[in-house]
């Protein structure tokens, strides 16, 4: 999975304006447009000028009525949101920009491996067409250890990073990607084996989903101190569930994709678990291939198992949501479940309305 774009909606974009996200996130919105453009401009000193493509235009944060500003912040919402608690919990100056650089580079990494996983084509840099979408995910994945490495230089020999911290920062990333990395390769011949509903949660989304957010807080961990690193520390934990609340959501609308290559999905795991026995009689045509899975499927005739699914997604974005305000970060968990609906790409919104639970 990928830190995909979210808030697609029309309701979810009424939900931005009239709760007053947007006004909150606009800070942090003009931060993180300005790390994308700074790293964007390393790119001519990484690869030769042939393989680039003009650079985009990036939004100033201040006009949310602006096409780019909200295709930004759809594109880019969780690392908003991280650069926005970050300055919550104590962190100030230059190093939100920094941490916005590094975030910016984890997520084209975690996309260009992700692209190589499941045969996509996602680019967040401005390479220019090649014949080939896996060579085109490689030649991002190339540029991006290159352009994360001469982000964390810039820090280090502007005086406020030392080369120690940027060994730390470079392992700790790595060490956490090649974690989500193994459970992914782990499926790739398709999985025999259905955990329990809960053991799955634990033992795949806090992984898939939770490590993935967690990549964040690599840097933090390494660089604060005191109170910030205290507070930090208490934050990362709620950031995780908020992620394995996206993991969630995501076997919902990749649910047909799953269960066709034999991948661990959590709504497969409630129906073979605890589903109803025509669920699970056609559960088990699906798996063995007797029926291909169709389009309105988990809104039809696996509509109840789906509604237990995200039951368990609401729970965890509220109990991540509720951390958060406890820790003084001003997004109310009362829209802990708008979040939820809103977490999906275009394709997802028909099937969150239709599940929705009252």
């Amino acid at each position: 999975m990928t830190l995909s774009p979210v808030f697609r909606s029309e309701s979810a974009v009424r939900l931005l304006h009239e709760e007053g996200i947007w006004e909150a996130l606009e800070p942090a919105v003009a931060s993180q447009a300005r790390a994308v453009r700074r790293v964007l401009e390393d790119l001519d000193g990484v690869i030769d000028e042939s393989f680039l493509d003009p650079m985009p235009a990036l939004p100033d944060g201040r006009n949310p009525l602006d096409p780019e500003a909200l295709g930004f912040l759809q594109e880019y919402f969780f690392l908003i949101l991280f650069r926005s608690l970050f300055e919550s919990v104590g962190v100030h100056g230059d190093r939100l920009d920094r941490y916005a650089e590094v975030n910016f580079c984890i997520k084209g990494t975690i996309t260009a491996a992700d692209n190589l996983f499941d045969d996509q084509a996602k680019s967040l840099l401005p390479l220019a067409a090649t014949d080939g979408p896996r060579f085109h995910s490689i030649l991002q994945l190339m540029c991006f250890e290159r352009l994360i490495r001469r982000s964390l230089d810039r820090w280090h020999e502007a005086g406020d990073m030392e080369g120690a911290s940027r060994h730390r920062i470079l392992k700790g990333l790595i060490d956490l990607m090649g974690e989500i990395g193994r459970l992914e390769g782990s499926e790739e011949g398709g999985v025999k084996e259905i955990p329990e509903p809960a053991a799955m949660v634990d033992a795949v989304h806090r992984i898939r989903g939770g490590a993935l957010f967690a990549l964040a807080f690599v840097a933090p961990a390494v660089l604060e101190e005191g109170e910030v690193a205290e507070r930090m520390a208490r934050a990362e934990p709620a950031v995780a569930r908020l992620g394995t609340a996206f993991q969630i959501v995501d076997d919902l609308t990749d649910f047909e994709f799953d269960v066709g290559r034999r991948s661990h999905n959590l709504l497969v795991s409630e129906i073979h678990h605890n589903g109803g026995p025509d669920e699970q009689a056609l559960l088990s045509r699906l798996r063995s291939g007797e029926v291909q899975a169709g389009p309105s499927m988990v809104e039809g005739p696996f509509q109840r198992s789906a509604r237990a699914v995200l039951q368990r997604a609401y729970d965890e974005a509220r109990g991540a949501f509720s951390s958060l305000e406890a820790l003084g970060f001003w997004f109310p968990t009362r829209l802990a479940d708008d979040v939820v609906h809103a977490i999906v790409g275009l394709e997802g919104v028909r099937r969150m309305e239709r599940l929705a639970v009252e």
